[in-house]
């Protein structure tokens, strides 16, 4: 039975005893973020990986902390109930670390810029050490690593590319919201509505996205996959080329496959992206998020000062500015 419909079944055991202030959180996190996550398993299939990772993609997702809370103790109680019932030996949903990984992700929301790699040096440097470290060193990973880094995306993201979704005449990627599942019966993890955003694609991309398209392609061909023609998520990318290994050798010990989508930002802000347009990029839902990106230099700032003492010393008409009575 999977998780959804046995959660359903047993829903009024599990929340026995519970007030209604906490009742309605609790509920919400079970259809909003348990269903959707861990829903499609069967309830012996749920595991201690399987529950670590929903409640990461639900801090990626920037839930709040009471949110994810809400979200974890629900799952707790429907799973403490299947113990009870004799269908699992134990609880995978008593975990603990969450809150140390919440402040990770609160810190990061602070400085995202502190996590991107220092330049394109750098990134084909990573790319190439993971290639070499992989199995049968599969070109496709380093790809998946710059593709990533230049376009800010998520790696769930690149995974859902499709050749569809690239325009070659303007050289930029539509990212869209997966709504149906994929040929072999999975449904890509995509991207959320808001984040449904149209990303250029720079000259250093291009390449190994023309190696992909063919004349006549088929528009639903995924453009990255494994060296068996599988879907690449973070933890497959991470185990297939060492990642952890390989980041610690490179000193950057604390970079996380996400970070790659810190990196593009960073640097497109660095380049003098107008924030409105980066957000854009981003699928940002709020303004804040994508300023943390910016670093204004002392330069930029006196020019800023320059650009607008001679914007208001411009002549606006042949005798300069006039004042007049009304």
């Amino acid at each position: 039975m999977r998780l959804s419909d046995y959660g359903d079944a047993v829903m009024k055991l599990a929340v026995r005893g519970l007030e209604g202030k906490t009742l309605d959180p609790y509920l919400a996190g079970w259809r909003k973020r348990v269903v959707p996550s861990l829903g499609h398993l069967p309830v012996r299939m749920i595991t201690n990986g399987a529950v670590d990772r929903a409640i990461h993609s639900w801090i990626a997702d920037q839930c709040s902390r009471s949110t994810v809370k809400n979200s974890l103790a629900i799952l707790v109680r429907v799973l403490e109930q299947a113990v009870r019932d004799g269908i699992v030996d134990r609880n995978p949903a008593k975990i603990s670390g969450w809150q140390r990984e919440y402040q990770r992700a609160e810190d990061e929301l602070d400085d995202p810029r502190s996590l991107a790699l220092p330049d394109w040096n750098a990134l084909t440097q990573l790319a190439d050490a993971l290639v070499r470290r992989s199995a049968g060193q599969f070109q496709g990973w380093g790809d998946v690593v710059i593709f990533a880094a230049c376009t800010a995306a998520r790696i769930g993201e690149v995974a859902g590319v499709r050749a569809g979704d690239i325009d070659v005449t303007n050289w930029t990627w539509t990212v869209r919201r997966q709504t149906t599942p994929s040929p072999g019966g999975l449904a890509d993890k995509g991207t959320k509505g808001k984040r449904a955003r149209i990303v250029p694609l720079i000259q250093e991309v291009r390449d190994l996205v023309a190696r992909r398209l063919t004349p006549g392609s088929d528009p639903a061909a995924r453009l990255f996959t494994g060296p068996r023609g599988g879907r690449i998520s973070t933890a497959v990318l991470r185990d297939a080329t060492h990642w952890d290994e390989v980041v610690t050798a490179l000193g950057y010990e604390h970079l996380r496959r996400h970070d790659l989508r810190h990196t593009g930002l960073t640097w497109m802000a660095d380049a003098g992206v107008p924030v409105y347009v980066l957000r854009k990029i981003a699928g940002h839902g709020s303004l804040t998020t994508t300023q943390r990106y910016l670093h204004p230099d002392h330069q930029s700032i006196t020019d800023a000062g320059t650009a607008l003492s001679a914007h208001l010393k411009a002549r606006r008409s042949p005798d300069g500015p006039q004042l007049r009575v009304v």
